[in-house]
């Protein structure tokens, strides 16, 4: 809609115009009646998303109303689809009386909902986390805050700009914030909902103000948030915008967390995109790492194990804790009628826990619903008996959950008095609280529930004053109480009936006896549900103390449940404990892929040994022979000892790690402008800044994006750059064959290969680990399979005889590896007199006019040399023009 002058526009349309022009690229949700009305450009738009109806009625300021409305009742549906499409909706309700003004009803914004602020659970994945996160970059720090409404955690962290791709793939947001003067090309390209703020609400002082605030401190010092200003003003910028979208404060957001870089280990984007940990590469969410583990009993469950998977902790307390929980878990109980062991006894008790979590955000904003007392009520029935089936296990993890699910007893017995065992969705449709609960409440609901006996009486008594047996005493929504006669019979009503209602058959009547009981019941059941909603909002007040508390136990509910869930995989993939050693390196004996032997009849399993004498595996063999499983499995089983889980081995040891890093696969990146071969670079280039002695680092067949000599000659230098300067555990996986003469120079670095048979033209992958380089590639072979013509396959083995029988010093350039010294020799300054006299120059003491007199020398200098290599022995030597001969 043009921008113009709203006084021009009827009354309604400037109310409306005025709320909308408050949000800005939301969609506004007017009330009218039972309707949600859209109006103009965000009619048009709601009609193309949701696929309702446009239609124009009326005209206002000259142009014709474009307008699409949604029903009331089915409001919740329409807002699920446009927030998974990434839209914003603000929603004005009617809040005045009709005809109390003059003008339109008064309505008033009371709800925003918006992708990464939602907290209805008919909005929310109920599995994953919708993280609101914010961001700004100054002095080359970056600064993120990031919030999860639904529980109310805050975290915030600082770290290098160029590793924002590697956040956004950890934290997976649902929206994001930045300041309306940050430029960012990355930002532009991301997929979630991008919102801009003032650069002013950014800013640290108002921020440490705003948060000192609301947490009720002196200041933040006690947050551990000293040094870290850009992430704080961030973190200010968030929970403003938070606020704002709830129109209240957000009294369950207790803690701010800090997060450091060296508390997990480090994973760019690129590495949780190759190891599939929560999404495969072509987007599906399963098979993967998360949906192999996620046998969780509960929502909570398995949004800790989520958030678990792509946050492994650097230190080996916590995870080696949670190997002893695990170990607890397997072992058997006393009770032998009961579960076969503690893990099997959890699960069954988690069986009737709600989402405590977000239930205790909603009673924080006030929004919880009937449904989600009753559920808190029944989940809180349920643990003391799991604090009973964890307590007393030998793992101190199981202990320190079981105390936190130590709530007392008033929020339960509160819930119990006061919430019907089964009530309503709404509070508006009554039925919620409790009978017996409140005397007055009871006494309204006794009228109601009553009048069926009154009508009775009444009919009889009336049928027997007038004698007309058909005479009937009824009620309906429109007309209220009446009484029926027959147009045969109204002869004989009595004075005092008065008409209400004419029908074809019959007369409707009214008396002041029936008139004075319609009066009573209809303000009793009035009074009742107003009664009904105060009590209500009493009993969330009475339920808000007990909110932390609430929030521990949900935290330990969903550890429980992810740590049973890892004991369920352990019992039935039978996965070991793996052992945390302080000597450098990992020891894997037959070790296996944790997804891949899910998806297959039978899965090979290889040992794998890093050590400081053994830093590089280089892996060669045929192209499906599992190379990169292999390697994938290595990582894998790192990162699953670091997350507290056991691993698919017969035994593991895995050494001080800080990182894990991958290159792995091809595509480009068109979106930036990147090429497959760009891709590789780029994430190599990360890989060899960024590795140290304590990183794990997958390098699979580097180099193959381009010609094979320049692919070859990358891919020795990146392993020798591995070897020499990182010193990182690497699983090198090659083609090349040539690198396979590594190891002469660099004893750490091991051949290996998986190796394969062929059986006439076909071949067998036998994915068994063996020492020592591959013999050949087999690619050949590998294309058969795949389905290429036989002329075509009967070509290339043609074509690769003449190849292998052509010798290698024939082609245009020479063996890498034939004379490595020659090319130091050829490249030595020292080598031509040129280079000599151009280094013996000290560019700082020369003038301009003695740097054109040198380079002039120079250049006659090389002129002499040329000619002298030139000419043959006993030639006459040529005059050079501008030198003496």
């Amino acid at each position: 809609m043009d921008k113009q002058d709203i006084s021009t526009h009827t009354p309604m349309m400037q109310q409306y115009l005025s709320l909308k022009a408050q949000y800005p690229g939301m969609l506004l949700f007017y009330r009218m009646g039972d309707f949600y009305e859209l109006f103009f450009d965000d009619a048009e738009k709601a009609a193309r998303l949701l696929d309702i109806t446009l239609t124009t009625r009326g005209k206002s300021a000259g142009q014709a109303i474009k307008m699409a409305g949604v029903p009331f009742h089915a409001v919740e549906h329409y807002l699920t689809r446009l927030v998974k499409l990434g839209e914003s909706v603000v929603i004005a309700e009617q809040v005045g009386e009709p005809g109390a003004t003059k003008g339109p009803m008064e309505r008033a914004v009371s709800r925003i909902v918006t992708p990464g602020t939602i907290t209805d659970a008919a909005l929310l994945d109920e599995r994953k986390d919708a993280l609101l996160l914010a961001l700004n970059i100054h002095r080359g720090v970056l600064g993120l805050a990031w919030l999860n409404l639904a529980n109310g955690d805050m975290r915030l962290t600082e770290c290098p700009p160029e590793k924002l791709p590697a956040q956004f793939e950890r934290l997976s947001p649902a929206e994001i914030l930045i300041p309306d003067g940050l430029t960012l090309p990355y930002i532009e390209n991301i997929a979630p909902p991008l919102r801009r703020l003032a650069d002013w609400q950014f800013a640290p002082d108002t921020a440490a103000r705003l948060l000192a605030e609301h947490f009720g401190t002196r200041d933040l010092a006690g947050f551990g948030v000293t040094g870290i200003t850009v992430a704080l003003g961030t973190a200010g910028a968030l929970h403003d915008y938070a606020r704002a979208t709830q129109r209240q404060n957000l009294a369950h957001i207790t803690r701010l967390v800090v997060e450091r870089d060296t508390e997990y280990l480090q994973m760019d984007a690129a590495t949780r995109r190759n190891l599939e940990l929560t999404e495969t590469l072509r987007g599906d969410s399963a098979p993967t790492l998360l949906s192999l583990l996620d046998t969780c009993i509960t929502a909570m469950g398995s949004r800790w194990l989520r958030h678990a998977i792509h946050h492994p902790p650097r230190a080996t307390r916590l995870p080696a804790a949670r190997h002893r929980a695990i170990a607890a878990l397997l072992n058997g109980i006393d009770d032998t009628s009961g579960p076969r062991n503690r893990a099997d006894a959890v699960r069954a008790l988690l069986t009737g826990i709600a989402d405590v979590e977000r239930i205790t955000a909603r009673v924080a904003l006030r929004n919880a619903r009937p449904r989600d007392l009753s559920g808190l009520r029944e989940s809180l029935a349920q643990l003391p008996a799991l604090i009973a089936a964890l307590h007393g296990a030998p793992a101190e993890l199981l202990d320190k959950l079981a105390a936190s699910l130590d709530i007392p007893a008033e929020p339960r017995e509160l819930l119990i008095r006061a919430i019907a065992a089964e009530p309503a969705a709404l509070p508006r449709d009554g039925g919620v609280i409790a009978e017996g609960f409140d005397a007055e409440l009871d006494e309204l609901r006794s009228i109601q529930n009553h009048c069926g006996d009154f009508l009775l009486a009444l009919e009889e008594r009336e049928r027997a004053r007038t004698g007309i047996a058909s005479l009937k005493v009824e009620y309906n929504k429109v007309h209220g109480f009446y009484i029926e006669v027959s147009h045969a019979n109204t002869a004989r009503v009595p004075d005092d009936y008065r008409r209400r209602q004419t029908l074809k058959n019959a007369e409707r009547y009214i008396t002041p006896e029936l008139k004075a009981f319609e009066d009573r019941a209809l303000s009793a059941q009035e009074r009742a549900l107003a009664r009904e909603k105060m009590l209500y909002e009493t009993v969330l007040d009475g339920l808000a103390p007990h909110i932390p508390a609430f929030q521990r136990a949900a935290r330990a509910l969903a550890a429980a449940d992810g740590l049973a869930a890892f004991a369920e995989a352990a019992r039935r993939y039978d996965y070991i404990a793996p052992v945390f050693t302080p000597q450098p390196g990992i020891r894997i004996t037959g070790g296996r892929h944790p997804v891949v032997e899910r998806q297959v009849d039978t899965f090979i399993q290889n040992d794998a040994q890093l050590a400081p004498t053994r830093r590089m595996l280089l892996i060669t063999g045929p192209n499906m022979g599992g190379k990169s499983t292999f390697m994938r499995q290595v990582a894998l089983i790192a990162l699953l000892a670091h997350i507290g889980s056991f691993v698919p081995a017969i035994d593991a040891e895995i050494g001080p790690l800080d990182a894990i890093y991958t290159r792995i696969g091809a595509s480009d990146d068109l979106a930036s402008g990147r090429s497959t071969f760009m891709v590789e670079m780029t994430e190599a280039a990360a890989i060899l800044h960024g590795a140290t002695e304590q990183s794990l680092v997958l390098m699979d067949e580097i180099g193959r994006g381009t010609s094979t000599f320049d692919g070859l000659a990358l891919a020795f230098a990146i392993a020798r750059h591995l070897l020499e300067k990182n010193r990182s555990l690497s699983l090198f996986a090659t083609h090349y064959f040539e690198l396979t003469r590594l190891n002469a120079e660099y004893p750490e670095c091991a051949n290996v290969h998986l190796d394969a048979v062929e059986h006439g033209h076909r071949i067998v992958f036998l994915h068994a680990l063996e020492d020592g380089p591959a013999s050949q590639s087999y690619g050949i072979e590998v294309a058969s399979l795949a389905g290429i013509p036989t002329p075509v396959i009967r070509e290339a083995r043609r074509r690769l005889r003449a190849l292998e029988n052509q010798a290698i010093d024939a082609g245009p350039q020479a063996d890498l590896f034939a004379a490595p010294l020659s090319i130091d020799k050829e490249e030595s300054p020292s080598s031509h007199p040129a280079l000599v006299e151009l280094a013996a120059i000290d560019p700082d003491t020369l003038s301009p006019r003695e740097a054109l007199e040198k380079i002039y020398a120079l250049k006659r200098l090389l002129a002499r040399e040329t000619v002298a290599r030139d000419t043959p022995p006993g030639a006459p030597r040529p005059t050079i023009v501008g030198m003496p001969p």
